[in-house]
């Protein structure tokens, strides 16, 4: 008996739950428009009174939209993947916040995984497709990356963000890496450097290998030759990995009077390494940073950085990725954001 008025309860209660029909007769619409004015993509169709007021009566009654079952009928989860290479990493919020602000507003909802261990790629990118997710946004790829042909083999929309693969297979949304490079290089030979040393990122990545080509194509245009111009690469973005290139930098015979870095805890590795040194920054040695991520304006000199547009950057990945679940057919669109060079107290004159 307990039981069957458990049961006769649940049945009540399941009744009662407001509908879509609830909130239009309250309102005095049809359910396709509530439908509409509940929708984040489409609310732009309705009269903006009218869809405030239709959120309003939802509100009221206690109305959400079942997004399972929507899901069923349009045969999309509105849910979007974003392959993260370090959830850590203080560059990569604003990259993650133009892509989850951009896919918000237009009705989707983001799940983050964190690759963290190398290899793993593949694996997140099987749970998140068996999570039904309408597309991707990876930031993890590497120049020659297996997970490239996963997915294109998989045939679900896939855009690629900050990094690019080698043949250019995915749509993708970067900054212009040799251009941040030349402002770097330029900015420190108008200076009067004339010994500059690159700390590289891993050469696997696009970041890396640009980065580096773009600053020893930058070097020769300032008549440099690769002996004034001495490159140390590191396996990882790290500060860590920063701090030990940076150090075989200062034992070559002729050190460099400035470092570019090719990412921003690259460039606070080089500051230990300076420290271990017992040199001064700017004083002995002018560094250049890139990415210009949080903070580095409040670290001791404050530091002469490449800003890339990370916010920009994902916001173009999320329209990329919009556009291509729209027309899976359509040719895949690279977008290149130009960066721009930010002066702080890390960079100046070289002493005669």
């Amino acid at each position: 008996m307990k039981q069957t008025l458990r049961s006769e309860a649940g049945v009540q209660a399941a009744s009662s739950r407001p509908t879509i029909k609830d909130v239009a007769a309250r309102c005095g619409v049809h359910p396709s428009t509530v439908s509409r004015a509940l929708s984040p993509a489409m609310k732009h169709l309705v009269a903006a009174d009218v869809a405030e007021k239709i959120q309003a009566a939802a509100n009221a009654l206690g109305y959400r939209l079942n997004m399972a079952a929507k899901g069923l009928r349009t045969g999309r989860s509105g849910l979007i993947g974003v392959l993260a290479p370090d959830i850590a990493d203080p560059g990569f919020p604003p990259v993650l916040s133009g892509i989850a602000d951009h896919l918000h507003a237009q009705g989707y909802a983001t799940i983050v995984a964190d690759a963290g261990k190398e290899g793993s790629e593949q694996e997140l990118v099987d749970r998140l497709i068996a999570r039904s997710v309408d597309g991707l946004v990876l930031a993890t790829v590497t120049l020659h990356d297996e997970v490239v042909t996963h997915c294109l083999d998989a045939a679900l929309p896939v855009v690629l963000v900050n990094r690019v693969d080698a043949a250019g297979q995915l749509p993708s949304a970067a900054s212009d890496d040799a251009a941040g490079m030349r402002l770097a290089v330029e900015h420190l030979v108008a200076l009067g450097h004339r010994h500059i040393g690159h700390v590289a990122g891993p050469q696997h990545i696009s970041t890396g290998a640009r980065r580096r080509a773009g600053f020893e194509a930058s070097v020769r245009e300032a008549g440099l030759s690769a002996r004034q111009a001495p490159v140390e690469t590191t396996e990882a973005y790290t500060r860590s990995a920063g701090r030990e290139a940076a150090l075989r930098l200062f034992v070559r015979r002729t050190p460099p009077t400035a470092i570019v870095a090719a990412n921003d805890l690259l460039a606070l590795g080089v500051y230990d390494a300076l420290a271990a040194h017992g040199l001064a920054c700017p004083g002995d040695v002018s560094v250049v940073g890139h990415n210009d991520m949080p903070f580095v304006d409040l670290v001791s000199p404050p530091l002469t950085t490449v800003r890339i547009a990370q916010r920009d950057m994902g916001e173009a990945a999320a329209r990329l990725l919009l556009a291509r679940i729209t027309d899976p057919a359509a040719e895949g669109e690279h977008i290149v954001l130009t960066p721009s060079l930010i002066l702080r107290g890390s960079t100046a004159a070289q002493r005669s």
